[in-house]
């Protein structure tokens, strides 16, 4: 079918390359994921606060 063969490179021709832009790399990924885990962990805290101080004012 389509697609299932690779082009083999010419002798003359580069071999594709990709470049990574600054804050996509490994190190950023594993910043931006505790970043993530943090927010959501003071979401679910803020959120029982929040749902807390409701419980006791309608008590």
């Amino acid at each position: 079918m389509f697609g299932l063969r690779k082009k083999k490179p010419k002798p003359g021709d580069e071999e594709h390359r990709y470049y990574l832009l600054p804050g996509m790399g490994r190190s950023n990924r594993r910043y931006r994921s505790k970043i993530q885990m943090w927010s959501i962990i003071a979401g679910v805290v803020g959120s029982a606060l929040i749902g807390v101080v409701l419980w006791l004012i309608n008590r």
